[in-house]
């Protein structure tokens, strides 16, 4: 079970742990059967900067075989202790572990498909989503960074091994840096359409109630005096 594979991380000597907490997400608490895989974030003693979304951050390879990640049926995103858990992708996670031990109850909830339950047992946890405009700033520098160290002997060295290679890490970057940016102009024209379909409704509204008129030259409106 992954939340004993989690478990067993804290044996790991370190002077902080590097696994922090663990969530689920997605397919599984809305109920689907079946579903193609379990949906993970892991939270890890990592800064931001280092952490950019849908990379995987150094010190990473040995957890994914430690976890056994790599076996299939768990898709799984890093996140870094300081940032939300939650974002445009991870929406209303539930922790069920953390260095205090496995969450039992949000286990048996899960068992049980009791989901609401299950939501509730950590919601005191949960944080607000992260801000798109912030981790896409982040994936943006996480780009550039990759883009140019890439054909450095040295970084491409420390960025194989374990079945993973540089090709990886490079489009890792450009993937998450253009999922991230998708998402915001998504938002931005959704903003922009509502903007327009307000002005639509106040000016429809102004034009039913009789407080403007057409002057006869078929210039602009003017306010009805009378």
């Amino acid at each position: 079970m992954l939340a004993q594979a989690c478990e067993q991380t804290r044996r790991v000597p370190a002077d902080e742990p590097f696994l922090r907490e663990a969530y689920v997400f997605g397919d599984l608490l809305e109920g689907a059967d079946p579903i193609e895989a379990i949906e993970v974030a892991f939270v890890l003693n990592l800064p931001p900067e280092e952490v950019s979304w849908g990379s995987h951050p150094p010190g990473t390879a040995w957890l994914v075989d430690f976890l056994r990640l790599d076996k299939g049926g768990i898709a799984y995103w890093w996140r870094s202790h300081r940032d939300p858990v939650a974002n445009h992708l991870i929406r209303e996670p539930v922790r069920f572990w953390s260095p205090a031990g496995i969450e039992p109850g949000v286990l048996e909830a899960l068992a049980e498909r009791r989901f609401e339950s299950a939501r509730e047992q950590t919601a005191a946890v949960r944080r607000p989503p992260a801000q798109v405009e912030a981790e896409l700033k982040t994936a943006l520098d996480h780009l550039r960074s990759v883009h140019a160290a890439y054909w450095d002997r040295r970084w491409r060295r420390e960025h194989r091994g374990l079945g993973r290679y540089p090709e990886h890490h490079l489009w890792e970057a450009v993937q998450g840096y253009l999922e991230l940016l998708d998402e915001h102009a998504g938002r931005a024209d959704h903003g922009e359409r509502d903007e327009h379909a307000e002005h639509g409704e106040r000016d429809e509204r102004d034009g039913s109630d009789g407080r403007y008129e057409r002057d006869g030259s078929g210039g602009s409106d003017k306010r009805d005096e009378g």
